[in-house]
This record gives structure tokens, sequence and C-alpha cells, in this order.
């Protein structure tokens, strides 16, 4: 390997380090209310977002504070040295993709079906740091 192919591979690994991520698949809600809970989320540092997820009312909530807990926990086992107040961690990304649909049916009158969707859903969440930004300002 030459040595500008290295150097590149050395700072992609720093950025890695950065960037943790916590996946859920398959989550029994419809992807329509749990992004209406994720739209809250996306962009907020971390201990606000588990603020805003424990306090609030929408059942998806609690499934996305799981989740986010997940991501953190993650993010901790890459960087062992240091703490989480000081590397001020966001939710960088979060997104919600649909997943398989199962499909019932529900008896109607005079001999007819209705069709009923149970929809799914599979949830990202990736977080960042703003280590060097933090360390910059202090410079």
């Amino acid at each position: 390997m030459g040595a500008r192919k290295r150097l590149r591979a050395e700072i992609l690994k720093e950025e890695k380090k950065q960037i943790s991520f916590a996946r859920l698949n398959s989550c029994s809600t419809s992807p329509r209310k749990m992004r209406l809970v994720a739209d809250n989320v996306r962009g907020i540092e971390v201990k606000k977002a588990l603020d805003i997820l424990k306090y609030s009312e929408k059942q998806p909530s609690k499934t996305l504070e799981k989740l986010l807990l997940s991501a953190i926990s993650n993010w901790q086992k890459k960087n062992e040295g240091i703490r989480i107040e000081d590397s001020n961690l966001f939710v960088k990304e979060i997104f919600v993709d649909s997943a398989t649909t199962l499909k019932r049916l529900r008896p109607a009158p005079q001999g007819r079906a209705n069709r009923i969707l149970k929809r799914s859903n599979h949830i990202t969440i990736i977080l960042g740091s703003n280590i060097n930004e933090t360390k910059n300002i202090e410079a």
C-alpha cells in the first residue's frame, strides 16, 4: 500500500470513530407513526433527544428511546477513553424505511372480505460527535 493510500485509510478510520449507529429491523409499528416521532429527534443533541423521547406520549417513542440508547452504547465501545459529555454527541441521521406488510382479511357484510394491512418498519439511527470542533474552539 502506498503512502497516500495509507494516510487516506487512517483518516477514514478516524472519521468512522466519530460515527456510530444502531438499526432495528421489522419493528411492528407503521412507518408513518414512527416518522412523526423520528422527526422530533433528528439533529438534536443526545441528552435532549432522550428527554424528548422519554416524555413523549406516543407509543413508538419507547422503541426509539431504546434504539438511541443502543446507539450510544455502540459509540462508547468505539471510543472507550472519551466521556460522552465531552464529545457533543448528536443524532446525525435517523431514517425510517417501510418493511414487510402483513396482509390479513376481516369479514365484511354480505359474504365479502376487507383487507387489513399490518405495516412494519426498519429504523436506523446514526450518531455523530463534534470532538474535533470542541478541541478547535478551546485552542
